[in-house]
């Protein structure tokens, strides 16, 4: 690949070329499969990768969740209309036994990606769903410590597709990061085929049990890990975080384009320090700015899922392993509710309203 190539392309564009009117056929019958969860098809959602014609047979991979397995069936039957294909080779790419794939992402660092997501699983987990988290910030993994952890020994197990990581359950919530790998304080300084494998083992060989949602908290920014995490696995949509000045939402429109060109949906947007609430009177301050979050809710068409609140418990939280969603203070041994808790709280909500969890 040249300097100048984007390693992106478009669904349409890498399923569509202009010189192979079969090619074109085949996508215009995949684009007749609706998704009926998100209720769009399965091209425009970035589902269906690596289309190949060759002679009279269709080649093609297709990233699902573990209950979308219908959609093969939909799929060979649309299909079957072509009377000159032969055959049709399609390679189901799914992580066993995860319902829903969802990122969460950020245009760059310090905005709380990784503390949103954390209270993201907590709030996903206190409305009954089963959830685990990937720490994929391999240059910052953080999760560990957000939720109690530090080093721990990693167990591997053996299973009948080969030998899995087993991932550890903290607080209901099952996490692996490659911060509970390697020694505390160690650097890692890891080129990009490194990065690859270790990416790409995270995805495929962690036995993950049962999930209704794998939240990946993706590194900031666009480069070889998010590139390799979003082409190899099943994200069927990201959640952005940001904050509301314009550095910020300018980050994350580039990070935006890229999800686009592989055709990932946003499901929505999550402004992190909002405001800060007075003590004496409740009044809000826009620390820093304000209308972030409903810019790019409006440019994107795209649900603003919620506006947390600048709270020093998010912080204390994220430090001692006790995340502000879950609403519980140790020092005092009793539960507690605050404006932080409560916003992502409704913003599960949101999420089990759009994926219909909790209904089933």
């Amino acid at each position: 690949m040249s300097n100048h190539e984007s390693p992106f392309q478009h669904p349409e564009d890498q399923l569509k070329p202009d010189t192979n009117s079969h090619q074109q056929e085949v996508v215009k019958l995949l684009k007749q499969v609706i998704e009926p969860t998100l209720k769009n098809d399965i091209v425009s959602l970035g589902m269906v990768r690596n289309l190949r014609i060759v002679d009279q047979y269709i080649y093609l991979r297709l990233y699902i969740g573990s209950h979308q397995h219908q959609l093969h069936t939909e799929i060979q039957s649309v299909l079957s209309s072509l009377s000159w294909c032969k055959k049709t080779y399609l390679q189901i790419c799914t992580i066993p036994g995860v319902r829903t794939t969802l990122a969460v992402s950020s245009g760059k660092g310090g905005v709380g990606k990784s503390t949103t997501a954390v209270n993201l699983a907590a709030a996903l987990r206190l409305q009954g769903a089963k959830v685990g988290l990937l720490d994929a910030d391999v240059y910052g993994p953080n999760l560990p410590q957000m939720l109690g952890l530090g080093q721990a020994d990693i167990q591997v197990i053996n299973t009948s597709t080969g030998d899995k990581f087993l991932p550890l359950e903290v607080q209901g919530i099952k996490l692996m990061s490659v911060g509970l790998l390697v020694e505390a304080n160690r650097p890692l300084a890891w080129r990009g085929p490194v990065l690859h494998k270790i990416i790409t083992q995270f995805l495929q060989d962690v036995e993950w049990g049962e999930l209704d949602y794998l939240l990946i908290d993706l590194p900031p920014g666009t480069g070889d890990a998010q590139i390799t995490i979003i082409q190899e696995s099943p994200i069927c949509g990201v959640i952005l975080v940001t904050t509301p000045q314009q550095v910020a939402i300018a980050d994350v429109r580039r990070n935006i384009n890229m999800f686009r060109q592989v055709g990932v949906p946003v499901l929505g947007i999550i402004e992190n320090m909002s405001y800060l609430i007075c003590g004496d009177c409740g009044s809000r301050t826009p620390i820093f700015g304000s209308g972030g979050g409903e810019q790019l809710s409006a440019e994107l068409q795209a649900p603003l899922l919620g506006q947390i609140p600048i709270d020093p418990d998010i912080c204390s939280g994220g430090d001692t392993g006790n995340p502000i969603a879950i609403g519980f203070d140790i020092a005092q041994a009793k539960h507690r509710t605050s404006p932080a808790s409560e916003v992502f709280a409704k913003i599960a909500t949101a999420i089990n309203a759009t994926f219909l969890r909790i209904a089933e």
